[in-house]
C-alpha cells in the first residue's frame, strides 16, 4: 500500500479505506457481486472510468486479496476477473452503503444504472412485509443478461440465469425496470409506452415491482 495514500491509522476503518477507498475501487467491486466479468463488460458496465484507471484499480484489489483473474476453459478461453472469498464480504457493505446513501435528498435517482447495479438495489431495497403470502417467480431479461427471480415466504432469491416455467418473462431496460421499483410507474403505463415487454401473469409481475422500498429521505438542513 502506497505510504502517501495511507490515513496511517490503527483504525480498521480508516484501513478499510486505505484497501478499498480509491475512486471506482468499490464500484469495481460492486460489478462483480454477481459473477466473473471480463475487462470489457467491466468497461461497459463503468462507462466513465478510462481504461487505465481501470487496469490499476484491478491490479490494486489483486494486490490486496479482494479480486483474482483467470482463464475460462475452451472454448472460451478468455481472461475473466471475479472476487476472492473476502472480497464478496464486501456485499453487505456495498448494500448498507446503498441504503444509506439513497435517504440523501441529492441522490440522483435519475442517472444511468448499471445492470449489476439494479440488481443490488433490488436485493438491498426488498421489502419482506410486502411479500407476504406471494411466491412467484420471474424471469428478467435485460439486453443478453439473464436473471431468475424468485419470491418465497417472503425472500427475494436473484441469480443469474433462466427460468424454468416462471409466473412471468419481463424485458426490459434498466431505466424502466428501475422507475418501475423505484419511480412510481405502473407496469400497464412501461407497456403502453413500449418500455416493455412481458409474457405471462401480469398481476404477478405488478406485484413485483411493489416489493421494493426506499428509505425515507433525510431532512435537508435548514428546510425544516
Amino acid at each position: 500500500m502506497d505510504k502517501k495514500r495511507s490515513y496511517d491509522e490503527g483504525c480498521a476503518a480508516a484501513h478499510g479505506l486505505d484497501l478499498i477507498g480509491e475512486r471506482w475501487a468499490l464500484l469495481v467491486v460492486r460489478e462483480l457481486l454477481l459473477g466473473p466479468k471480463r475487462f470489457t463488460d467491466l468497461r461497459a458496465s463503468l462507462p466513465h472510468v478510462s481504461p487505465n484507471v481501470l487496469s490499476q484499480r484491478l491490479r490494486d484489489l489483486e494486490a490486496i486479496g479482494v479480486v483474482r483473474h483467470h482463464k475460462l476453459p475452451p472454448p472460451a478461453a478468455s481472461q475473466v476477473y471475479e472476487l476472492t472469498d473476502w472480497g464478496t464480504q464486501l456485499e453487505p457493505v456495498i448494500m448498507a452503503l446503498g441504503r444509506w446513501a439513497a435517504r440523501s435528498p441529492s441522490m440522483p435517482f435519475a442517472s444511468p444504472t448499471s445492470v449489476t447495479s439494479l440488481i443490488i438495489a433490488f436485493q438491498t431495497m426488498f421489502d419482506p412485509h410486502s411479500a407476504e403470502g406471494f411466491d412467484a417467480s420471474f424471469e428478467l431479461r435485460l439486453g443478453d443478461e439473464r436473471f431468475s427471480v424468485r419470491v418465497e415466504d417472503g425472500r427475494l432469491e436473484i441469480v443469474q440465469g433462466r427460468v424454468n416455467q416462471p409466473d412471468a418473462i419481463i424485458e426490459s431496460d434498466t431505466g424502466t425496470l428501475k422507475a418501475l421499483a423505484f419511480g412510481g410507474w405502473s407496469l400497464h403505463e412501461a407497456l403502453e409506452a413500449g418500455a416493455l415487454t412481458m409474457t405471462g401473469d401480469e398481476a404477478s409481475a405488478q406485484r413485483l415491482f411493489k416489493l421494493f422500498k426506499l428509505p425515507e429521505p433525510v431532512i435537508a438542513v435548514g428546510s425544516a
